[in-house]
């Protein structure tokens, strides 16, 4: 896949200069390309943006950083953490002392990478990691997380509630055919036994958690059979007895007939950032191209390559009770 060439001249791109509907994709050509990204971790205060580029296959994925400067953001570097296994799906805790993200490096130096197996195939498999924040301000040495929500192999898409809890998408042997929602709490040195999140009937898909800080709202990506597209944003409620409303589709601002997933929040109330694929309409007979025009066009970021888009979704918030 060929880069836009001016794109990376440029040493910013304006963060929201691009839009499709109510949803402005983030840093055309700096931080959404013609590449795949997905997985936006904005740090706590707004300045500093972690997310996964990778191949078409999502076969090598890499965790990148960026620093806001005005309206724009600086080019992309490569993590200090990634760079040599399949790494992705970074998030923050709360209060950015830590980032969590799932790789397939081994457990203990010197072993193979990790390998998940399902429906007799074999790709690279995703343990819990994460770095804590130093003294000095550097992230110090990837630490594993033990304990069973690892077990497989096949967790994806972390996200950390204020209190510790640790949601999760995993396929698991209460899981049905699909993947879904698993929760764990802090538990003495380590974390409970993961449970699922009970969203309703195991014959739909849940992915990419994302939890309110508070433990107010669980957004994930699936399809609860009102899909726009092969899988869409939904969002769920804690009711009164702790238990969950029934996902609500948040609509045609967020979701498209593209692929949406990888719900994560900013640090502004109701600021949403999701992965999607959608791309500019085509219609025949087009403007003729010329060499420059197609290779411009298929080289930019709405190619049909995964992108990271901000939404505000204050007013679905608000309608439920919640201000801030």
């Amino acid at each position: 896949m060929k880069w836009q060439t001016l794109a990376w001249t440029a040493a910013f791109a304006l963060a929201c200069s691009a839009s499709a509907g109510a949803a402005e994709l983030l840093g055309p050509g700096v931080i959404s390309t013609s590449l795949q990204e997905t997985s936006a971790a904005l740090s706590p205060d707004g300045q500093t943006l972690y997310f996964m580029r990778s191949d078409f296959a999502e076969k090598d994925d890499t965790i990148l950083v960026s620093h806001r400067h005005g309206k724009g953001w600086s080019i992309p570097e490569v993590a200090p953490f990634s760079g040599q296994w399949h790494d992705s799906e970074p998030t923050f805790a709360p209060d950015g002392k830590r980032l969590y993200f799932v790789s397939n490096r081994p457990v203990h130096p010197g072993d193979r990478p990790l390998v998940a197996e399902m429906a007799n195939q074999h790709f690279a498999g995703t343990n819990l990691w994460y770095v804590e924040r130093q003294a000095d301000g550097r992230w110090g040495e990837p630490l594993h997380v033990d304990g069973a929500l690892n077990d497989g192999a096949m967790l994806y898409n972390p996200s950390v509630a204020a209190n510790g809890d640790i949601y999760f998408s995993a396929h698991r042997p209460d899981s049905g055919t699909y993947y879904q929602v698993y929760v764990v709490h802090p538990a003495g040195s380590g974390y409970s036994t993961p449970q699922r999140v009970e969203l309703g009937d195991v014959s739909h898909n849940r992915m990419d958690p994302c939890i309110d800080p508070r433990g107010r709202f669980l957004l994930f990506a699936g399809d609860e059979g009102d899909s726009l597209g092969s899988a869409d944003i939904y969002i769920a409620f804690r009711q009164a007895d702790g238990s969950w409303s029934k996902p609500e589709h948040l609509g045609d601002d967020v979701n498209t007939k593209s692929l949406e997933n990888a719900p994560s929040l900013g640090p502004t109330f109701g600021e949403l950032y999701v992965s999607s694929n959608r791309q500019d309409d085509v219609s025949f007979p087009k403007t003729h191209d010329t060499m420059a025009s197609l290779q411009q066009r298929l080289g930019g970021p709405l190619n049909g390559s995964r992108n990271i888009w901000r939404v505000d979704i204050s007013k679905v918030l608000r309608a439920h009770g919640i201000n801030d």
